[in-house]
């Protein structure tokens, strides 16, 4: 319910639907007066999931902000919409933002994106990309350790994705990727069909929840949000 108290707060978004498999969850939705519709079991991925829901909507652009980011900005969902309605050759979008811990750019769970210069992304990697070739014989992490500024040079990627709904339906309909199975990266299929997707930078750090201690931590923060 976090998740969609902010996704309904950003300003480019106008309907806000939880597609769901579980009972559990449609329930806890609607009891809060939110929008949930169920999704077939056969769905493999949340982008399944997505596609499923958005083939009965008339709408041109569908946003999928994962359940999992409850203290996402509204301000983020609103930079990946925002490419998608500057130029109608884009047919995808999703954000990145800085890292700033030396754990994360070693951190498999942590996806690092490069982009070319006018901001779309050359690849995603769960390894540490740009490989940064340290002098001499030092090792990429020492050489990291030693010089924190270095950090700024990798890019996470936040997992939030605005696509048209035809290449949506299109997307899901393409089969997985030899570069997707290897790294396990939905969006890698993207690229290895030839299309551009478009990296929005942004400031905000999310926080998403993966772990039991991802959720205490969070939960901690949103009581110190609604004490603040």
């Amino acid at each position: 319910m976090h998740v969609v108290e902010r996704a309904t707060a950003a300003s480019l978004v106008s309907r806000v639907i939880v597609a769901t498999d579980d009972e559990r969850i449609l329930a806890v939705v609607k009891q809060h007066g939110g929008e949930a519709l169920m999704t077939s079991a056969t769905a493999q991925s949340g982008t399944d999931r997505i596609a499923e829901v958005a083939a009965q909507l008339d709408a041109e652009i569908i946003v999928n902000v994962q359940g999992d980011e409850p203290l996402i900005e509204p301000a983020t969902i609103d930079a990946a919409i925002a490419p998608l309605l500057e130029n109608p050759d884009i047919h995808i979008a999703t954000t990145s933002e800085p890292i700033t811990s030396l754990d994360d750019v070693f951190n498999p769970n942590v996806v690092k994106v490069v982009s070319d210069a006018q901001g779309f992304a050359l690849y995603f990697s769960r390894s540490p990309i740009p490989y940064l070739r340290p002098s001499a014989e030092e090792m990429l992490e020492q050489w990291l350790m030693k010089d924190a500024a270095l950090l700024q040079h990798y890019r996470k990627h936040s997992g939030l994705y605005a696509y048209r709904n035809e290449f949506l339906q299109t997307f899901t309909k393409w089969p997985m990727g030899r570069l997707e199975r290897l790294e396990s990266l939905e969006q890698l299929r993207v690229l290895e069909n030839g299309y551009r997707l478009r990296v929005v930078a942004v400031a905000h750090r999310s926080t998403g929840v993966d772990t039991a201690a991802d959720y205490q931590a969070v939960k901690q923060l949103i009581e110190e949000m609604n004490h603040g």
